[in-house]
């Protein structure tokens, strides 16, 4: 997830800014008008890949579920109990069927995180044109959609374990994404998105003693990291972790860890197909850094051995100097008083969570005792013979073998961070 120059091949086009035209945003209705049209996202569900993928996963029967659930509220509290539950209820299905609890219910292969995308937007579009029988208000209705969008993505359901300093099991925190670039590829899976399944509630054995590791996802959408999203999650976790990291796909064949990130949004258009080209919209501007820095041990991670791909430090950005007006890219970061236009993960919402992330750790005083900062994955590649979307299979066990190779690569990686940044946090 990092629109930056072409580097990367086929598979690499959904790293490059500005492929499509930005679509309007749909109108809402006034307080007890007619409910609003689904959204672009939530209108590809209308392909026959998601139909197949919903219903090889057993997750086909979610959004008329919820459905029938929304038609029994005869209020707002009644509808918010419902949206309360059944989000949440998604959530820790999903995970359950990564993890490998309970019947996988279909032949799509457990480690998918595409079922779980697919039957959130099927419920957020039943939501979101949903006429129910009470008078229903603009500001209910995305209340509504707020706590659909945090439940069903395990935002509320970070569990910590208690710990002290030298005691206890340390606390990991790790964030991933939906699928993106769907008009490119509707059959594209997001190997972040797989990892934060895999690895929720598990716990990972270190040199320095077991990690408790909790997750949730972010989707693909710039309006919704401008309105907080990603503060609102983390917020109240980051001074009780040991350690955090924002993960997203990045290069074919790589991992990265992402030395620095940037203010900058470049543009590419999100999962909405809306394009936004502006400095990162935050709270309290005035004190906004142009960068903010990773403090996860990189060292120890790059030189460990994890898995089958090479995992870099990557410290290259892209800045206008200080005095200048053109981009310049910088293989060993910025320099003093330029102004940012890529951080090492591009400027696409990867970027943005990074920097986001990174910034609260830095404005809640963490900054010199939080390791934390961003991974870049390798691109989820479809087999050598599968690379046709329009003529392709969803899924294929080279697939299948590259996603579960990035999960488990992954995991190692964070079990060399937590061992190299050492010790427990009160």
């Amino acid at each position: 997830m990092r629109p930056i120059r072409v580097r990367i091949g086929v598979l690499g086009l959904a790293l490059v800014a500005g492929l499509a035209a930005p679509t309007a945003a749909t109108a809402a209705p006034e307080a007890g008008g007619a409910a609003p049209a689904p959204t672009v996202e939530e209108r590809r569900l209308d392909g026959e890949v998601p139909r197949e993928i919903l219903r090889r996963s057993g997750f086909a029967a979610v959004a008329p579920a919820f459905a029938r659930g929304l038609g029994r509220a005869d209020s707002y509290r009644e509808a918010r109990r419902v949206v309360e539950r059944e989000g949440a209820a998604l959530w820790r299905r999903a995970v359950d069927r990564v993890q490998g609890r309970g019947p996988a219910r279909g032949d799509l292969s457990r480690d998918d995180d595409r079922p779980l995308y697919w039957a959130r937007l099927g419920m957020t579009r039943e939501l979101r044109t949903w006429e129910p029988g009470f008078r229903l208000s603009e500001r209910q209705r995305a209340a509504l959609l707020t706590e659909l969008e945090r439940t069903s993505r395990g935002q509320t359901d970070l569990r910590l374990p208690r710990g002290g300093h030298g005691k206890g099991v340390k606390r990991v925190l790790l964030t991933g994404f939906d699928p993106f670039t769907l008009d490119r590829d509707i059959r594209i899976s997001n190997p972040s998105g797989a990892v934060a399944l895999a690895l929720d509630g598990t716990v990972i054995d270190t040199a320095d003693g077991p990690a408790r590791v909790e997750t949730a996802v972010f989707p693909v959408r710039w309006a919704d990291f401008a309105e907080g999203t990603v503060e609102r999650a983390l917020r109240p976790y980051l001074p009780r972790v040991d350690l955090f990291t924002t993960v997203s796909q990045g290069r074919v064949g790589r991992f990265d860890v992402e030395r620095t990130n940037g203010a900058w949004r470049g543009g590419f258009p999100d999962n909405d197909n809306v394009s936004r080209t502006e400095t990162v919209p935050v709270a309290d501007p005035t004190s906004q850094p142009q960068w903010t820095t990773t403090t996860l041990p990189y060292a120890a991670i790059t030189a460990a051995n994890t898995g089958r791909f090479p995992v870099y430090d990557n410290t290259s950005v892209t800045e206008i100097p200080a005095g200048g007006d053109e981009p310049v890219v910088r293989p060993e970061g910025p320099t003093p008083g330029s102004t940012a236009r890529e951080g090492g993960g591009g400027n696409y919402l990867s970027n943005e969570i990074a920097y986001r992330a990174t910034l609260l750790r830095d404005r809640l005083g963490l900054h010199g005792t939080l390791p934390g900062g961003h991974v870049h994955t390798p691109v989820l590649q479809f087999g050598a013979g599968n690379t046709d979307p329009a003529t392709g299979a969803v899924t294929d066990p080279e697939f299948v073998r590259n996603r579960l190779d990035i999960v488990a690569q992954t995991r190692a990686v964070l079990g060399v961070a937590v061992s190299a940044a050492g010790g427990d946090r009160d």
